[in-house]
């Protein structure tokens, strides 16, 4: 058992208490979203990227469907892989089950990853995902955004540090952009444990005696492939 056992009175002394950390926690997320908002620069594109999708060739441009924001989920899945890494099939089950509420807020919200698109609907359709999802593959849009790393083709660095060049292949980010009068701007991008606001499977075991359970007994898996002794209630 995480946590002493003490009576009702001493635990709302306690949850008081930690209220006002969780309060301060509150302040400090919207004092960043607050400057990511309005007081942090972007950065015009000045080289045109095209990917492909189900329907053929599609620029970076199109991919805002008209809308004035997109936002990008770089997916972990190599051109000579079948099916994505398992943290980034965690991520993706944790993105809104309809994107209309985005689309309403002039938002759009794509996977690219830099397999050829035949194996990204090939493995989007085994896991039941209809989000839009393209492919960068013979692009250098991973690479600008360092979510490939190869030193033979670019400096390889990493959540804004330079990586071994031993380091190499696919790594998970986000990357946001901003389209005015026809010009593409790069807002934001973020890396490695930046992601986990995205994970709401996350933020719900914060909040319990448990939390998370991040061990390599007990690793995430794609959904449909845990055993029935990974997800059977405790009978204790």
């Amino acid at each position: 058992m995480p946590g002493k056992v003490v009576s009702q009175e001493e635990w709302i002394v306690a949850r008081k208490e930690l209220l006002e950390k969780e309060k301060a926690a509150t302040r400090a997320a919207a004092e960043f979203k607050s400057q990511l908002q309005n007081d942090f620069p972007m950065v015009k594109l000045n080289k045109e990227y095209t990917l492909e999708g189900p329907n053929g060739k599609i620029t970076l441009s199109e991919l805002f469907e008209g809308r004035k924001q997109l936002v990008v989920y770089h997916f972990m899945l190599a051109p000579d892989e079948e099916s994505g890494c398992a943290g980034c099939s965690f991520l993706a089950d944790n993105l809104p089950s309809s994107l209309d509420h985005l689309k309403a807020r002039n938002t759009t919200l794509v996977l690219v990853s830099r397999a050829p698109i035949a194996r990204i609907e090939k493995f989007k359709k085994s896991m039941g995902w209809t989000f839009p999802w393209y492919s960068s593959f013979g692009s250098d849009f991973n690479y600008d955004f360092h979510v490939t790393l190869d030193e033979s083709i670019a400096p390889p660095e990493y959540n804004y540090k330079k990586s071994p060049a031993s380091v190499k292949g696919e790594r998970p980010g986000m990357s946001v952009f901003l389209k005015e009068s026809n010009e593409v701007f790069h807002t934001y991008s973020s890396y490695a444990r930046g992601l986990d606001h995205l994970l709401t499977t996350y933020g719900l075991l914060d909040l319990t005696p448990l939390g998370r359970q991040d061990t390599k007994m007990n690793s995430w898996k794609l959904h449909g492939t845990y055993t029935a002794e990974d997800i059977k209630g405790s009978t204790q």
